[in-house]
C-alpha cells in the first residue's frame, strides 16, 4: 500500500494551489500533481455586459498582473469595433506596458523565484522568502528594489489612473494624453528602470552563475522538457510585449507556424482533465498526446524562455547582449531548461526598461489626438498581449449592441498548464526517494521550484469546471461540535 505525500499550501505564487504526490509500496514515486483548489470563471461573469466594461472587469481577475488583462482587453475592443488607434496612443499605451513589465519581473524575481537561489533551494522554509534575500544581499538593496518598484507603480498610476485597476484603456485610444511637460519623467525614470535591470543581471550572473551547484541545477535533467515555444515578435522577429504576431518554434527551434492573434483558433485547442479546474492548451494542428514532450506532443510552453526562444532575438541593445550570453552560456537555442525562465526574465526586464527609454523620447508620443471614436457595428473581437507570464489572449463576441454573448480568456499560465504539469511531475520523480527521503522539506521546495519558475497565476487560470475536485462542507454547532458533513 503506497502513501500520499502533499504540499498544502505551495508558496511564492499569485492564487492557491496544492501538490499530490503518489508514492508507490517501494516509496517511489509514481505519479505527482499540481492541482488548484479555486475557480474563478471569469468569462461567465463577462456575458450579458457591455464590451467596454471588460477593460475594466478583467483587472479584477488577479491584483498582480491587471495592466495584462487591461490591455489584452482594450487591443479586443479595437478588434470588436474595427478601429485603429492613433499612433499617440498606441505609443501611450506600451509605454504603460513595459513599465508594468518591468516592475512585475522585478517583483518575481526578489520576492517569488529568486529566494530559491539568493537564499538557496534548500534553505529553511522561514528564510526562503524576501526577508532571506535581505539578509544576503543587504539591507540597500532591498530599499533599491522596493523604491524601484514604487516609482515605477507611481508612474503607472499617473498615466493609467491606478496602478492595481487600471483604467487608461479605450477601444480606438486611451483616456489620457501625455504632454511634453510630462515627457522628462518618464525619460528619468527609464534611466534608473534600465540601470536597476542591469544591476538586477549582475546579482543574477553574481549569486547564481558563479555557483557551480545552481548551474548544474538549472542544467539538470530533472527540470528539462522539449517542448514547442511560442511567443509575441515584431516583424524582425524580435521580443515585443505589446503588438506583433505570434509564433510558434519546433522543439529544434526552427519556425512551426507565425500568426496574427486573430487566427489563434487555428493554432490554439483546449484539452480539460477531471482533476482540474484549468484548461490544458495545445496545439491544435497536432492534437492532443498525453502529458509527453517531443515534437509529436502538442504540448507548448510560453513565458520569458519561451518568447527568447521564439524570438530571433531582443530588440534593444543591452537586452540582445545579454541574450546572445545566455544563449551560449547553455549551448545553444532553443534552452529546454525551465530554471532557465529565471535568468530570460531578468533579460526582459533590461529589454522593458531600454524599450521605456524609446518610448519617452518618440516624437508622436505627446500629440494631442489620443483616441478614434469606433462608428462600426461590434461583433467579434481578439485581442492579445504578452503577459509577464507569457501569451494573454482575450476573445469576446458581442450582439449588435456590444452586449457580451461569448467570452474566452487563454491566459499565460493556462497556455502552461500542460508544460507545468509535466515539470511537477518529473521534478517530484526525480528528487524524491532518490536525493532523500520523501519528506525532506528542502527537496519538496525543490519540487516546487518546478512550477515557480513559470510564475504562475492559479487565480487567472482556473476557467473549467468538470467536478473532478472534491468539495467538503462541515456544519458544527456554536461549541464546533461537528453536526453533518456534506461532501460533492
Amino acid at each position: 500500500m503506497g502513501r500520499t505525500i502533499r504540499i498544502d499550501p505551495v508558496t511564492r505564487l499569485e492564487g492557491h494551489g496544492r501538490i499530490e504526490i503518489f508514492l508507490d509500496e517501494k516509496g517511489e514515486v509514481n505519479r505527482a500533481y499540481l492541482q488548484v483548489p479555486e475557480l474563478r470563471g471569469f468569462e461567465v461573469f463577462a456575458v450579458g455586459r457591455p464590451a467596454e466594461d471588460m477593460p475594466q472587469i478583467t483587472p479584477r481577475i488577479c491584483g498582480v498582473c491587471p495592466m495584462a488583462h487591461h490591455m489584452a482587453s482594450t487591443k479586443a475592443l479595437d478588434a470588436l469595433y474595427q478601429v485603429e488607434p492613433p499612433a499617440a496612443a498606441k505609443l501611450i499605451r506600451e509605454l504603460a506596458y513595459n513599465i508594468f513589465m518591468l516592475e512585475d519581473h522585478a517583483l518575481h524575481f526578489f520576492f517569488l523565484g529568486g529566494p530559491d537561489f539568493v537564499v538557496g533551494p534548500r534553505a529553511a522554509p522561514a528564510e526562503r522568502n524576501i526577508l532571506g534575500v535581505l539578509g544576503k544581499v543587504g539591507l540597500e538593496v532591498g530599499k533599491r528594489v522596493i523604491a524601484m518598484r514604487r516609482e515605477l507603480r507611481d508612474l503607472n498610476t499617473f498615466l493609467c489612473g491606478k496602478v492595481t485597476h487600471p483604467v487608461t484603456g479605450l477601444p480606438g485610444g486611451v483616456a489620457k494624453g501625455i504632454t511634453e511637460a510630462d515627457r522628462p519623467r518618464f525619460g528619468e525614470v527609464a534611466a534608473r528602470g534600465r540601470d536597476f535591470a542591469l544591476f538586477t543581471l549582475q546579482t543574477f550572473e553574481q549569486i547564481v552563475l558563479n555557483n557551480r551547484e545552481y548551474v548544474n541545477l538549472i542544467v539538470s535533467d530533472t527540470y528539462t522538457h522539449r517542448t514547442y515555444y511560442m511567443g509575441m515578435v515584431d516583424a524582425n522577429n524580435r521580443v515585443n510585449f505589446y503588438d506583433g504576431k505570434v509564433r510558434v518554434v519546433t522543439p529544434e527551434g526552427k519556425e512551426w507556424r507565425k500568426f496574427a492573434p486573430a487566427d489563434y483558433l487555428e493554432v490554439i485547442a483546449e484539452h480539460t482533465e477531471p482533476w482540474s479546474y484549468m484548461k490544458f492548451p495545445y496545439l491544435r494542428p497536432i492534437g492532443w498526446k498525453g502529458f509527453t514532450d517531443g515534437a509529436d506532443s502538442g504540448i507548448f510552453s510560453v513565458a520569458p524562455l519561451a518568447r527568447l526562444n521564439a524570438a530571433a532575438g531582443m530588440a534593444t541593445p543591452q537586452a540582445q547582449e545579454a541574450y546572445e550570453k545566455m544563449f551560449a552560456t547553455l549551448g545553444g537555442k532553443p534552452v529546454h531548461h525551465t530554471l532557465a525562465n529565471h535568468w530570460a526574465r531578468i533579460i526582459e526586464m533590461v529589454y522593458a526598461a531600454e524599450r521605456l527609454q524609446e518610448l519617452a523620447n518618440a516624437p508622436q508620443l505627446t500629440e494631442p489626438n489620443i483616441r478614434t471614436l469606433p462608428t462600426a457595428t461590434p461583433r467579434l473581437g481578439i485581442g492579445v498581449v504578452e503577459a509577464p507570464r507569457g501569451t494573454l489572449i482575450h476573445h469576446y463576441e458581442t450582439d449588435a449592441r456590444g452586449i457580451i454573448q461569448r467570452a474566452n480568456l487563454i491566459v499565460a499560465t493556462q497556455n502552461n498548464a500542460a508544460r507545468i504539469a509535466l515539470s511537477v511531475d518529473k521534478a517530484a520523480r526525480a528528487l524524491l526517494g532518490k536525493e532523500g527521503p520523501a519528506d525532506d522539506q528542502g527537496l519538496l521546495n525543490m519540487v516546487e521550484m518546478a512550477f515557480r519558475a513559470y510564475d504562475p497565476c492559479h487565480g487567472c487560470a482556473t476557467h473549467t469546471l468538470p467536478g473532478g475536485l472534491a468539495l467538503r462542507i462541515s456544519i458544527r454547532d456554536p461549541q464546533g461540535k461537528l453536526l453533518r458533513e456534506i461532501r460533492t
